[in-house]
């Protein structure tokens, strides 16, 4: 007789496991957080950096950078006015509720009222294993181009909100907007949307304001 063992069911149940206790730390400590995910080059670290740069004096923010080498994203956002963590994952394409437990025992979460956590840039792999993050953040740029609902459509059916990015280069790329909200619309109805520019400040007021309403509410997620 062969038993067959499910590998990647146990691993995703013991990660599920470790994500709700890092909920309820969170929680506990009235911390709201956020998990950033997009591909390489499409703005995580400029995103938390302009919103430090609107958020810092107010509030108090952690960031855990997750990155295969290097720390210079986390050297970015201590550079922007946040207490940042590094995690270099090794190789691994995401990162894990235990990466990120780990991560956070760095932090005295009682000290903090928003902690960001830049994933690895990745299209696949971040969205499939829960962190304990109260929401899921995708932000996907204009020079990308318009396909990447229809091509990675998991990516965009399990997260909270969408940040299109670099709409300042619209004029100079061909993106069909109305092709691109359609794949987003047909995989995830209620998602919501901010259109804006990291590098103008365009559209960025409305990522702030929503976010804002979290930080100072946090038991309405």
């Amino acid at each position: 007789m062969v038993k067959n063992v499910s590998v990647v069911e146990n691993i995703h149940s013991a990660n599920d496991q470790l994500a709700a206790e890092i909920r309820q730390r969170l929680d506990n400590a009235s911390v709201f957080s956020i998990n950033i995910m997009a591909s390489p080059g499409a703005g995580k670290t400029s995103l938390i950096e302009r919103t430090l740069h609107e958020l810092a004096a107010l509030h108090e923010i952690a960031v855990i950078d997750g990155d295969v080498a290097t720390s210079i994203d986390a050297d970015r956002a201590a550079e922007a006015g946040a207490t940042a963590v590094q995690i270099n994952t090794g190789g691994q394409c995401h990162i894990d509720a235990n990466m990120l437990r780990i991560a956070v025992n760095e932090l005295d979460l009682a000290n903090f009222d928003l902690l960001l956590v830049e994933n690895v840039g990745n299209l696949i792999c971040p969205v499939s294993f829960q962190l304990g993050t109260h929401k899921n953040i995708l932000i996907a740029s204009i020079p990308e181009g318009d396909d990447k609902p229809y091509k990675y459509p998991a990516m965009y059916q399990d997260v909270d909100a969408l940040i299109i990015n670099k709409i300042d280069l619209l004029p100079y790329v061909d993106f069909d907007m109305a092709y691109f909200e359609k794949g987003v619309q047909l995989l995830n109805p209620d998602l919501v949307t901010f259109p804006l520019s990291c590098r103008t400040g365009e559209g960025i007021q409305a990522w702030i304001t929503w976010l804002t309403g979290f930080i100072n509410n946090p038991k309405t997620t």
